[in-house]
């Protein structure tokens, strides 16, 4: 069955952004969605946001999308789960704590272990700004990439974070992320 997983991340709800929007257009094409609302997302910690994303399903046609601190909850969610998913793809997400941004820890792990998120899925693509204002660019996501050891990384010139309400960056719709679900 085709699914998809979409995490939020930091002060976001199932409602923002790009989510709703990515929702129904996979719908369109025979997915069933998900977009769980994780708790406390004012404060997030990975003790409040991994179970509930391991109460979700995950077969091997699961495609797992996270958003800025949904990128490291995805992290955690490949090193937990006993499936190897279709794709993973992680939008301004980030493996270490941002200077910009104190308390970016809390959703973090100590350490990843890197092959088994290898393992856990058969393509994963980072997607990452050079202008990030809270520092999940491209230098963050070519960590990621070289720490997985496979993957793709995706440099967006100047689109921040792909989403922010803090930062006045609408963006309600993202076509391009579209295009890379496969």
């Amino acid at each position: 069955m085709k699914q998809a997983l979409i995490l939020q991340g930091w002060y976001q709800k199932p409602e923002s952004n790009w989510y709703p929007w990515l929702q129904k257009e996979l719908e369109k094409k025979g997915y069933t969605v998900s977009i769980p609302q994780l708790p406390d997302t004012d404060n997030p910690t990975l003790a409040n946001w991994l179970p509930k994303a391991l109460e979700e399903n995950y077969n091997e046609e699961t495609i797992l999308l996270g958003h800025s601190a949904g990128g490291p909850l995805q992290l955690a969610v490949l090193e937990n789960i006993a499936v190897c998913i279709k794709q993973a793809i992680l939008v301004a997400g980030y493996a270490r704590p941002l200077e910009k941004e104190p308390g970016t820890h809390a959703i973090l792990q100590e350490k990843y272990d890197w092959q088994k998120i290898s393992d856990h899925m058969d393509d994963i693509i980072f997607i990452n700004s050079d202008n990030d204002p809270w520092g999940c660019t491209d230098v963050e996501g070519r960590y990621m990439l070289d720490s997985i050891g496979k993957g793709k990384l995706i440099v967006m010139k100047n689109e921040g974070h792909m989403g922010s309400v803090r930062f006045n960056q609408p963006y309600n719709e993202f076509p391009f992320l579209l295009q890379l679900i496969g």
